[in-house]
């Protein structure tokens, strides 16, 4: 049976990264409502002291087209963009290790895979560093105010061919995910609406200092158009405000972060919406209704529904074990070894976090697809259960293990479990911990490859 404990360590490990032992005791007697508001409000917080991981800056590109012609320019080029991107990948990482805001990067994270863009095709990190600013800084708002932000953001222009939209030619690509992704799914407008709406972003661009929007008049389409019943000379703002306010767009929406963060629903089937809907209300206060999910039984009730994503199993785990990620320039190690750290050193190598990432098939800034990244399942794979391994008993050589270790033998699966904020173990695998010898790193390894931390 669940306690007020194990309730509050759930909702930290859905909402957040986790929570230590002592983040527990901290706020455990308060009761989990008080602890949701904790959690929500870390951001906001008076006395939070500097950023811990601020943004990094970069140099600007050169242009495209005064590289094409000449090999080492465009090699030059090409060594800057993977660079940078590393440079970007890295900080993200090191940031969500190292927060004292866990839910507001986590919601981040939600959003970018949302509104999923990849630096593979962007190219520029700067861009996609300013996305990411967006999700951070208005998450928790209103949800046509973030749409039109993304919308107008240079990443997302980039992503979805906003240069291709002409009046001539309109192009598809935006209005058909903002329809089918981002803000109704499927089976909630028609390929009508899709066409009318491609009209009126004809036009959008990216401007000329490669940093901000710009409407290129003489490419805008400003005809009339329908757009889910709506006739005019719709722009592309109009249609924004048009399909966010929808009911389907709010059912979708809460469905959409219902299923990240609890267990998957469809729109129709989401336990939690009558909460969400009635929080989310007229302004679309996504904030709220991530706030009522959180306070509903059905979130409580979603135990075990969610296999951790990579990121979040790779930052909860360097989190609970209190390592830092030191930045490529100051470790070198195989990510096997752990060596840059040192046993016991209380750091990985930012390179062999990386790869591990890579391993497991999830790098931030890196979404496969416009659709986001896979769920479930979908990381429980042969391959990915070596890479976890491989980063598992990496992790917990790095770790200072000396509370477990100052435990009896007998003790220490028990130990183990406290520390990484867990219930408790299966007869299965006390089993397997067994078979570890009371050893506190092969103890911690196979707790972290385990089902109990796995599936959350």
């Amino acid at each position: 049976m669940a306690t007020a404990r194990s309730d509050i360590a759930f909702l930290y490990r859905r909402a957040g990264f986790g929570a230590s032992p002592a983040q527990l005791d901290a706020v455990v007697a308060g009761g989990y409502d008080a602890a949701v508001d904790a959690l929500l409000g870390a951001g906001t917080r008076a006395g939070a002291g500097p950023d811990p991981e601020p943004p990094p800056t970069f140099a600007p590109l050169p242009k495209l087209a005064d590289v094409r012609t000449d090999p080492q320019a465009r090699s030059t080029y090409a060594q800057m963009v993977r660079e940078q991107g590393t440079e970007l990948t890295g900080w993200w990482v090191r940031r969500m290790v190292a927060t004292a805001d866990p839910f507001t990067e986590k919601l981040t994270f939600f959003w970018h895979g949302h509104f999923a863009t990849s630096i593979t095709k962007v190219r520029v990190a700067a861009a996609m560093l300013a996305q990411n600013e967006i999700f951070r800084r208005s998450g928790t708002g209103p949800f046509d105010a973030l749409t039109l932000a993304v919308a107008r953001d240079p990443a997302m222009l980039a992503w979805l061919d906003a240069g291709q939209n002409r009046k001539e030619h309109p192009n598809e690509n935006f209005s058909r995910e903002l329809m089918e992704l981002f803000t109704l799914g499927i089976g909630n407008y028609t390929e009508i609406d899709v066409r009318e709406a491609a009209r009126a972003f004809t036009g959008w661009r990216v401007d000329a200092s490669r940093t901000g929007f710009q409407l290129a008049a003489k490419q805008h389409d400003d005809g009339t158009k329908t757009v889910l019943a709506k006739t005019g000379n719709l722009g592309g703002e109009d249609v924004i405000a048009l399909v966010t306010h929808q009911p389907a767009s709010a059912r979708w929406v809460c469905s959409r972060l219902f299923s990240r963060l609890a267990a998957p629903v469809a729109p129709d089937a989401n336990p939690a919406a009558d909460a969400m809907l009635a929080a989310y209300g007229s302004t679309l206060d996504a904030g709220a209704a991530v706030r009522a999910m959180l306070r509903s039984p059905a979130f409580l009730a979603s135990r075990g529904k969610l296999v951790a994503q990579p990121v979040e199993y790779v930052v909860t785990t360097l989190r609970a074990l209190g390592l830092r990620v030191t930045p490529t320039a100051g470790g070198s190690a195989d990510a096997s070894t752990g060596a840059a750290a040192g046993a016991g050193g209380g750091a990985l190598p930012q390179r062999a976090v990386l790869a591990a990432l890579a391993g497991l098939g999830q790098v931030p800034f890196q979404p496969p697809s416009v659709g986001g990244w896979p769920e479930n399942a979908a990381w429980l794979t042969t391959a990915s259960t070596q890479v976890r391994t491989k980063f598992a008993t990496a992790a917990a050589a790095a770790a200072n293990l000396a509370a477990i270790a100052d435990e009896p033998a007998a003790g220490r699966p028990d130990a183990v479990a406290h520390l990484l904020s867990l219930d408790g173990w299966t007869s299965r695998t006390r089993e397997a911990m067994s078979g570890a010898g009371g050893n506190p790193a092969r103890l911690v390894a196979l707790a972290l490859l385990s089902p109990e931390y796995l599936t959350v």
